[in-house]
């Protein structure tokens, strides 16, 4: 394996993109696609900044030498904390639904918003500490996970609007049909949004 190589390897384990690297390290796209097929090499200052945003030695990418410190590199992928997000954010969700279907009490929207405000954390959190796919797994937690962090909130508002109730999943049947149906054109208006946007950001890389 040769520096293209390896510099290429780093780049796609990270998960981002020939432009996405170039903005972090102050070159062009066309330089760094240069790099990558082998038509020229980074300048020693380039390597030094690759070298710690990839987290690795310089001899690593210079040499190909292995060191502790590159172990690192493929250590934490963000699926894994992608998954357990998605998880804690999805039982947020039942979990309000059941409790405010079996109580009707304040408890539910707590209970719901707690365990999806753990969910982003986890996610966060597995944003600084992993060292692979970090852009792929931002780009599908938001495509997913909008489903879930949206529908409570405009549950909410829906309710308070045209039901008089206050529960985290509209109700049907004690306010308008209008009402209602803008409730869902406008739920699934803004995950689509939120999908299209994700979509025109991965055609990008």
């Amino acid at each position: 394996m040769n520096i293209s190589n390896r510099i290429q390897n780093l780049r796609k384990l990270k998960g981002i993109s020939q432009e996405e690297l170039a903005d972090k390290i102050g070159v062009s796209r066309q330089s760094v696609s240069k790099w990558e097929s082998e038509q020229s090499i980074p300048d020693i200052d380039k390597i030094i900044i690759m070298s710690d945003y990839f987290n690795v030695t310089t001899d690593y990418i210079l040499k190909g030498i292995e060191s502790e410190k590159n172990e690192n590199v493929k250590a934490i992928d963000a699926n894994l904390f992608l998954i357990i997000a998605t998880a804690l954010n999805f039982i947020g969700l039942i979990l309000a639904w059941v409790i405010w279907y079996e109580k009707q009490i304040a408890v539910a929207f707590i209970g719901g918003f707690v365990c999806m405000a753990v969910g982003c954390m986890v996610f966060g959190l597995g944003l600084v500490l992993s060292t692979k796919n970090i852009e792929r797994a931002k780009r599908v937690f938001w495509i997913i996970n909008t489903w879930f962090l949206v529908f409570i909130p405009l549950s909410l508002i829906y309710n308070i609007l045209f039901t008089g109730f206050y529960a985290p999943y509209p109700i049907f049947g004690y306010g308008s049909l209008i009402g209602f149906l803008i409730f869902w054109l406008v739920y699934i208006a803004i995950c689509l949004c939120v999908i299209f946007i994700q979509v025109i950001i991965s055609r990008k890389k």
